[in-house]
């Protein structure tokens, strides 16, 4: 029976990427988790990056900076910046397995970058959920024979509507209530303004907006019951942990493809669809001159990919220790956005049909926001035969689009919180942490279901988390490359998986992502124009808002330096900032397994006489402590009189003398 359940164990840890000739070990983090297989963190890794911003935002962009113009400075910033610092994350987290703030241990003075990290991921989560939110709104609403946004015939519609489904597709029943419509489409045909019943749908019934971004007005008690009723499913996938939530991303990580196929096939075949597709790919090439589009590129690679979240960092803790993050950051680079192209082809062949037949420009069908998602779609599926019923199956896509994400999201606030305290109650009731942040998030979230919710929504998405987004990259490529250094982190990365990173990659780190990325920000800054909403121009104290948002996230990074600096030991501040800059006695990979060459316990002596004078008696001392540490613990150990079974390289405990191993 051992013998069997030793060969279980074995195989079971070939599937998560071990190195090729090592022995096989089953590296179980006992005090945080591991991800069952290497399938379920890429499945969840894939859920996280492909989320609502693949349908909502990445089209959005397309469609605001010139259609086709936007391919070119999104590749470049994914083959150059996204895969490169995807990669880099990745492999930060998996090799310390530690959350967006224990890793900094690394260099200890650079720790703010894990709380700016948080402060994106804060910000992120409590409108990202708003969003969610109004997607289950939808999903409720699409439980009906007749999908309410089809015709102009509602009391919340204007003069200037006008709808694109035929006359012919009308049963009977709905023949004579709907004539007046059928009458009056020819009256607006030479209104210079028209919109479709799904766009008022969305500003007049959803949204009932507002006139500005201070009258707040009515809270919509049905988004916000919907906002209850995300944060409490949130809630629910996480309660369990990474163990069963990667079980649920075979199944959601893999269903909006089958809606979006089915989606792209109906709209491709629609007359004008041809129209909206060419907007999509021919590029507008002056466009490619404006700063801002390219400043949009970098925020969306970062947005979409979810570069400087701390989610990458998070999900890659959990892995095993020899996971082959390399192979597994290109995979999800590439179907992440793969996927925001192909949605964007599904979004803009609607738009062309639309522009078709409202005889407008493709850029004029829509507005220009993450309404895009809730008008052009939401007019799609009008089209469909059955339209209620692929209205529940899309909605429902955009439901499992994001809560893939919002896991991910509050589990790396709940990991950061967990690591920094650390004790024993706060890790064995990390449930009540989870339902503390989502109280907080849904609070937070309340003044965005109000009249004014989407120019606050907006607000936060342009400021919250764009440019702050590429300075906390920016920041972090240079700490590990130049602070760390190159070589230490290169032979981190080979420890850990068997082979040096490509040289293309450690070009990337080094040199090319600093550099665009610097670049970028300044050019952003230079052409900074302020955000607004169809006509609407947001008022300059809103903007300062904006702009208080953006830097609470960057300013955690020089708040917190110099109170390390302050605190580190040294008679000097060269001293002290060297000091501060070093690595931490316990960086390093988790288990004492994986600590080999400069890691090992034989080689701290050698490492320590290497250290200047003054550093070498401070890391004797810590490893004076350490031995006494070590000591104490086997007198203990020689006192306990309880029988334990001792742990074997699968990590297994006797049961029978231990009814709890977890304990």
């Amino acid at each position: 029976a051992n013998s069997s359940l030793s060969t279980t164990l074995v195989f079971a840890d070939l599937p998560n990427g071990a190195v090729p000739g090592e022995p096989v070990k089953k590296d179980e983090n006992s005090r945080r988790g591991n991800w069952g297989n290497q399938i379920e963190f890429v499945l969840t890794s894939v859920g996280y990056a492909v989320g609502l911003g693949n349908v909502w935002r990445f089209p959005y962009l397309c469609y605001r900076n010139g259609g086709g113009a936007f391919m070119l400075p999104y590749f470049i910033m994914l083959v150059f910046c996204g895969i490169p610092l995807f990669f880099l994350e990745l492999s930060f987290g998996q090799f310390a397995s530690l959350g967006c703030l224990g890793v900094w241990k690394i260099s200890p003075m650079f720790k703010g970058v894990g709380y700016g990290m948080m402060v994106v991921s804060t910000y992120i989560g409590i409108y990202y959920n708003v969003v969610i939110c109004i997607a289950f709104y939808y999903f409720f609403l699409s439980m009906t024979n007749l999908l309410p946004w089809t015709y102009c015939n509602n009391p919340w519609n204007t003069p200037d509507c006008s709808g694109v489904v035929s006359s012919y597709q009308l049963n009977a029943s709905l023949a004579n209530a709907t004539s007046s419509l059928v009458a009056g489409v020819s009256e607006v045909v030479n209104r210079t303004k028209r919109t479709s019943p799904s766009e008022e749908y969305w500003k007049h019934y959803v949204l009932n907006i507002s006139d500005d971004i201070g009258n707040f007005g009515e809270v919509r008690l049905p988004i916000l019951g919907c906002l209850a009723v995300s944060w409490a499913v949130v809630f629910l996938c996480l309660i369990r942990g990474v163990k069963s939530s990667g079980k649920v991303v075979y199944f959601t990580a893999t269903f909006p493809y089958v809606v979006l196929t089915i989606l792209f096939i109906r709209g491709i075949t629609l007359d004008g669809a041809i129209n909206g597709i060419k907007y999509y790919l021919t590029p507008q090439w002056q466009k490619v001159l404006d700063a801002k589009v390219w400043g949009d590129a970098a925020s969306q690679i970062f947005y979409s990919l979810g570069c400087a979240w701390g989610g990458l960092i998070t999900m890659a803790s959990y892995n095993k220790f020899h996971n082959n993050c390399f192979r597994d950051s290109i995979i999800i680079s590439i179907t992440n956005c793969a996927t925001s192209v192909y949605a964007g082809f599904v979004i803009f062949s609607i738009l062309g049909f639309m522009a078709h037949h409202l005889n407008v420009p493709v850029s004029e069908v829509a507005d220009h926001g993450p309404g895009l998602a809730f008008v052009a779609y939401p007019e799609a599926l009008t089209l469909l035969p059955i339209s209620p019923l692929w209205s529940l199956l899309f909605f429902f896509m955009l439901i499992l689009l994001g809560l893939g994400t919002q896991f991910c999201l509050l589990e790396t606030l709940v990991t950061a919180i967990v690591d920094e305290i650390g004790t024993d109650w706060i890790i064995k009731n990390k449930t009540v942490v989870t339902l503390s942040v989502a109280i907080a998030g849904f609070l937070l979230g309340v003044p965005l279901t109000t009249q004014a919710g989407i120019y606050w929504l907006l607000l936060m998405d342009n400021y919250a988390a764009s440019f702050s987004l590429v300075i906390i990259s920016c920041i972090m490529c240079i700490c590990i490359m130049y602070i760390y250094g190159h070589r230490n982190y290169f032979k981190d990365v080979e420890m850990m998986l068997g082979f040096p990173p490509p040289l293309f990659f450690k070009v990337c780190w080094r040199f090319i992502s600093p550099v665009i990325i610097s670049f970028i920000l300044i050019f952003t800054v230079i052409q900074y124009k302020p955000i607004t909403y169809n006509d609407y121009v947001y008022p300059g104290w809103s903007l300062a808002i904006g702009f208080a948002m953006a830097l609470s996230s960057v300013v955690c990074i020089p708040i917190y330096a110099l109170y390390k600096i302050s605190k580190s030991p040294g008679a000097t501040f060269r001293e002290r900032l060297k000091a501060a800059c070093r690595a931490h006695p316990k960086w390093g990979p988790a288990l004492q397994e994986h600590r080999t060459g400069r890691y090992a316990p034989m080689a701290s002596e050698d490492t320590v006489e290497a250290r200047p004078l003054k550093e070498r008696d401070e890391l004797k001392e810590e490893q004076k402590e350490k031995e006494k540490e070590k000591e104490e613990g086997k007198e203990k150990e020689r006192k306990d009189e309880i029988s334990l079974t001792i742990q074997g390289s699968n990590g297994s405990t006797n049961t029978h003398n231990n009814p709890n191993p977890s304990a």
